[in-house]
């Protein structure tokens, strides 16, 4: 037999036993179709994570209390206050600008719609730094932080549940039982979910400190550099002058962190490797699987065809001939399975991912379709070299015998 002749036979023999080969391609088919899916919603999530950090703002340090890991924790951690913000923003000269924020979630009300939200103290630079842009009405002004007014901007989701969408401004609601005045509502940022950026309400910084949350400290001072060159320099600078304000000894830690965007975008590439190549283990455990289905029906097929090996035998086929043949069933088993497992991926990506990730893409890789394929393909050979083996080692005259 050629080539050709084994794929025919191999083709056959699937069409001859339908049910029996679908099932059989079942196991390759959920497994390619797993790895597709899971590395699609990998790089969906780490580019709505990207996005998201992005749509932040650039060029961003941002200072807490605290070691990272144990933010205002340890017996020595000193908190931060405005009074810091101002020591680093005449300190530092790469500081274009400063803004200090404190942050807490509060109860708020409007008529008979209530909503609990995170309620943040800013201060008129916070939302420039932070890429929030008024679409009505104005931001936090310095003359709202001075006097701590009772007014507040509030974002898109926070209007939707509390003005059923309507236009906020002027309008008054209820934060902890004191009435706020809207005067801004904030542009959709989108990346809803556990942390959506829109179900968020600004107060100015002096109100949330001195009415709302009665704290004198706040919970992070974010500076923005006048260009990236400019980050190390601020970094080194703004180090100096907290362990000096903050008194610490040239032999103690820094009992304060300082971290910039590239650092955190690290982070989250770091983590979104080690999250795609655990869903990459979990779905290649589907294709293994696969595989050892298509051992177990190989092994079968060797023995109710017993018969038809001893007789090839006996008209001149050779070992390599009944292996290849085989074997030949064993791969275009895996490689169906695996053409049909790349359209299954591929269609939960478009349909299930895209919608997930809010129409920011499926985030399917050519690499994932060639590396599940080129697994399945694997898988065929591996698991059906032992059951081809086999049947290319039987003995034509016992062959022939048996019934």
């Amino acid at each position: 037999m050629n080539l050709g002749d084994s794929f025919k036979t191999a083709f056959a023999s699937i069409r001859n036993n339908k049910l029996r080969s679908f099932l059989t391609m079942l196991g390759v088919i959920i497994g390619v179709g797993s790895v597709i899916s899971m590395m699609s919603i990998s790089n969906s999530s780490k580019q709505a994570t990207l996005n998201r950090i992005q749509s932040m703002g650039s060029n961003k340090i941002t200072l807490r209390a605290g070691v990272m890991g144990m933010r205002g924790g340890g017996a020595n951690s000193v908190a931060l206050k405005r009074e810091d913000a101002e020591r680093l923003k005449h300190k530092c000269p790469g500081i274009d600008k400063i803004t200090c924020e404190v942050s807490n979630s509060a109860q708020i009300k409007y008529l008979n719609n209530n909503a609990n939200v995170n309620v943040n103290g800013v201060d008129p630079d916070y939302g420039e730094i932070n890429s929030y842009t008024v679409t009505h009405g104005r931001f936090i002004s310095e003359r709202d932080v001075s006097s701590s007014a009772r007014v507040c901007v509030i974002g898109t989701t926070t209007n939707k549940n509390i003005f059923n969408g309507a236009n906020p401004i002027g309008k008054e609601l209820t934060i902890k039982g004191s009435k706020f005045t809207v005067i801004g509502l904030l542009k959709e940022k989108g990346g809803g979910g556990f942390m959506d950026p829109d179900d968020i309400v600004m107060v100015p910084i002096t109100t949330a400190m001195k009415r709302l949350f009665g704290m004198d400290t706040v919970r992070s001072i974010t500076m923005q550099a006048r260009n990236q060159a400019a980050i190390n320099g601020i970094i080194e600078d703004a180090t100096k002058v907290m362990r000096k304000a903050h008194k610490l000894r040239p032999d103690e830690e820094n009992d304060f962190s300082i971290q910039n965007q590239a650092d955190f975008l690290e982070m989250v590439n770091e983590t979104n490797k080690t999250f795609a190549i655990l869903l990459l283990c979990i779905a290649s455990i589907s294709l293994v699987v696969g595989g050892i289905g298509i051992m177990n029906i190989m092994l079968v097929s060797v023995t109710e065809r017993t018969r038809e090996i001893g007789i090839r035998k006996a008209l001149g086929a050779k070992q390599a001939d009944i292996r290849n043949q085989f074997l030949i069933e064993s791969i275009t088993l895996s490689v169906s399975g695996g053409l049909l497992g790349v359209l299954l991926g591929v269609a939960f990506s478009f349909i299930f991912v895209t919608k997930m990730n809010e129409g920011g893409g499926p985030g399917i890789s050519l690499q994932s379709i060639l590396l599940s394929f080129c697994f399945a393909a694997f898988v065929g050979i591996f698991f059906g070299w032992y059951p081809a083996r086999q049947a290319s080692r039987l003995d034509p005259i016992i062959a022939l015998r048996y019934e």
